[in-house]
């Protein structure tokens, strides 16, 4: 099959999206002899997509189709051309926000997560319109949809009301080879030269986003922890400014533990293996995710972790997780005293996340992605063969959920 892949929702790679894209695409790559793979990039993400040149084909596209409106404009008129002139046979776009209307050929979407229905002022209002209703109407006119859990499934059920037999649950992965427990201190040795991080750490990796991040409770409970406990714990957040993050940076600069709190900016991608490895425990206290990966990175890499259970969290962490009420900073402070102070809870927590990070992986992502793929071109030739007057057959592939249970 001829298959393609829009990457320009990828935001310079410093997204939850742009981590999914990558790690498929990786993921694809045993397949790459059998099918062929075009990614539709824009010219100055390239350099991020350099590791498929030798096995997908790389499709630049014009940097001027990179602000919003703009790409969504690209998306709807001029990628359904370059779908045509590669004789697509799917294509997939990785974003409930980039969704076309009509294409040449099946079109796969996958939804992450339905945010603008959970979190208030998640976005501005044009993004907050798009997401509630022109997305719903782009859904309809998928051939499939891909879900990143169950939760975020039954949102798209209830929220856009898209019939089951054109939804499959895909669970995301984990890369094993990257995200790993440091075999030796050696990671926190790198980090603290590197970050300047010489002390105990709570680390969050999250884009700086008010309110959905809670960043700004997680800062009020550990201003309280700081002064209860007189531990000389840090706190570390890892991730870019976003929608909010004055708000965020406010609240540090007003709280009494402003000096051990650190913000690090966007960190490299090849550098988040090493600060999950030198964390003494993640915390998670987002108020939704469609997902969760971090936790599961944070636990494939040994290290314990204090989690909200909103949104799909509680699926994707289960018990492995000490769960908090991301609304409660007070219950916040004692999850992360208790698991700060307790030797003995670290440890249960970082074996039972261990096991929990090992039901999840990248291969059986693309494999089960790959079969939506073939699904949906099967379908498609059938109904192009279908002779006038024939009544159309259901879907051959019925609801599916495929991934971690």
């Amino acid at each position: 099959m001829n298959l393609g892949l829009s990457t320009s929702v990828i935001q310079r790679g410093k997204t939850g999206v742009a981590q999914y894209v990558f790690a498929l695409v990786r993921a694809l790559q045993p397949y790459a002899p059998a099918h062929r793979l075009i990614l539709f990039a824009l010219e100055e993400d390239l350099p991020l997509l350099a590791f498929a040149r030798n096995f997908a084909e790389l499709v630049p596209v014009s940097e001027k189709w990179r602000p919003a409106v703009r790409n969504v404009f690209w998306h709807q008129f001029l990628l359904p051309r370059l779908a045509r002139q590669h004789q697509l046979d799917a294509l997939h776009i990785p974003s409930y926000r980039r969704m076309l209307w009509r294409g040449p050929c099946p079109l796969v979407a996958t939804i992450h997560d339905l945010a603008p229905f959970h979190v208030a002022r998640k976005y501005d209002r044009a993004r907050m319109f798009y997401g509630r209703v022109v997305a719903k109407y782009l859904a309809h006119r998928q051939d499939r949809i891909i879900a990143i859990s169950h939760n975020t499934a039954a949102d798209i059920r209830r929220f856009f009301q898209v019939e089951e037999s054109r939804l499959t649950v895909v669970h995301n992965g984990i890369d094993h080879s990257r995200f790993k427990p440091a075999p030796d201190d050696s990671a926190r040795g790198w980090v603290a030269d590197r970050y300047e991080l010489k002390d105990p750490f709570f680390l969050y990796t999250a884009r700086l986003e008010h309110p959905a991040k809670n960043h700004v409770r997680l800062i009020e409970a550990f201003t309280t922890f700081r002064r209860e406990t007189g531990l000389p714990w840090q706190l570390v957040f890892a991730g870019s400014d976003w929608h909010g993050a004055e708000v965020i940076h406010a609240a540090i600069q007003s709280s009494a533990a402003a000096k051990a709190i650190h913000c690090l900016g966007f960190v490299p991608d090849q550098d988040l293996p090493s600060l999950y490895q030198a964390a003494d425990v993640f915390i998670y206290p987002s108020m939704f995710e469609g997902f969760g990966l971090p936790p599961l990175e944070a636990m494939a890499c040994g290290c314990p972790v204090i989690s909200s259970s909103r949104g799909s969290l509680g699926e994707i962490v289960r018990d492995a997780a000490h769960i908090v009420d991301p609304e409660d900073s007070a219950a916040m402070m004692v999850a992360m005293r208790d698991v700060a102070t307790d030797p003995g809870l670290r440890n249960l927590l970082r074996a039972k996340g261990f096991a929990r990070a090992g039901s999840f992986r990248w291969e059986k992502t693309a494999a089960h992605t790959l079969a939506v793929y073939e699904a949906v071109w099967k379908d498609f030739g059938h109904r192009k063969n279908r002779r006038p007057g024939v009544p159309a057959q259901k879907p051959g592939l019925r609801s599916a959920s495929i991934g971690t249970k």
